[in-house]
């Protein structure tokens, strides 16, 4: 995949390689795309593809990532106004509030989370109390950054129109064998959601090659985790150096993923940490807080021991910030 013509796209879920589908055929619901869909997300799929030459993708790409180094380096009094703790963190500006695999602090990355789609997803305060990480409202810099809002909803929103398309191929594949009705399947349920979360995150220069939270594992930068929506979009990074924008300068490191056999993989290029600034993007595109979740049995693929056949995807997700971040307020 060029750094400049796609974004990767993950299933929660092993092809030991990218599969890449040009935007010109997954934009044309007619093309058969099951084999492409299975060798992705299949039983035997990393759970990743990506999606070429994809038009205007370049341009926002670069708009965003850009000011992530810029909003990072704010004054501490700023960034602090675009803290939301009622969400723990998932709303502004957010450092040193997720937790590692380790139980230490992330204090590596930066993130600034918001709802590229709706500022205020509802103005229920039950749901706003209930649901606060979905429900709450974006926080944006308007007086010192304005222009990150329209930089961050653009690029959002074209890789949610992108996913979407995935999404209906993934469901025609599916319905092929199960003959699943058209509002059950992934293209539907992430279309009628409110509750799509974008990510843009900045990993702060490091002194050193060495100094990294968890320098002996090869999760240091970001740790290991299972995103647990339904596709997650993930743009190529861009590495700076000294305000410079750089080719990555470390083929070592990068996205690791991890198979069902235990296998580790590492998909595209990474970078050493010493002086270096790294900037990326993820959309979460999730199901609605109110979607009832239908978990596999046991037996059926990997269940998360907070699954439970009542839980509701908002319900669910509360579960999982409880382990990773600090307790809601």
């Amino acid at each position: 995949m060029s750094s400049h013509q796609g974004f990767v796209f993950l299933q929660m879920t092993p092809t030991l390689q990218t599969v890449v589908i040009p935007y010109t055929h997954l934009k044309d619901k007619d093309a058969d795309l099951s084999m492409k869909i299975e060798q992705g997300f299949g039983p035997d799929g990393l759970g990743i593809l990506s999606v070429s030459d994809v038009p205007g993708y370049t341009l926002l790409r670069q708009n965003l990532l850009s000011l992530a180094p810029r909003l990072a380096n704010l004054p501490e009094k700023v960034k602090s106004e675009l803290e939301d703790p009622q969400s723990r963190y998932n709303f502004g500006w957010s450092h040193g509030k997720e937790k590692l695999e380790s139980g230490k602090p992330d204090l590596l990355k930066g993130s600034f989370y918001a709802n590229p789609i709706l500022d205020k997803p509802t103005t229920d305060t039950a749901l706003i109390q209930r649901y606060p990480a979905y429900c709450g409202s974006n926080i944006w810099p308007q007086s010192t950054m304005p222009e990150l809002e329209i930089a961050f909803k653009s690029l959002g929103k074209l890789i949610l129109d992108v996913g979407l398309l995935v999404a209906y191929h993934c469901d025609k594949y599916v319905s092929k064998v199960t003959g699943m009705p058209h509002n059950e399947g992934i293209e539907q349920i992430v279309y009628r959601s409110r509750c799509h979360k974008g990510r843009l995150l900045y990993y702060f220069p490091a002194e050193n090659s060495n100094d990294s939270q968890d320098s002996e594992s090869m999760s240091s930068w970001c740790g290991w985790h299972t995103d647990h929506g339904s596709l997650t979009g993930l743009t190529y990074a861009v590495f700076t150096k000294d305000g410079v924008e750089i080719p990555c300068p470390d083929s070592t490191a990068g996205l690791y993923i991890k198979t069902r056999t235990g296998q580790i993989v590492k998909a595209p290029k990474g970078e050493k940490a010493a002086g270096l600034e790294r900037s990326t993007f993820a959309l979460f595109m999730q199901p609605d807080w109110d979607e009832k979740l239908d978990f596999p049995k046991a037996g059926q693929g990997h269940v998360h021991q907070e699954a439970n056949e009542s839980l509701t995807f908002g319900e669910y997700t509360e579960k999982l910030l409880d382990k990773y971040y600090h307790q809601k307020m």
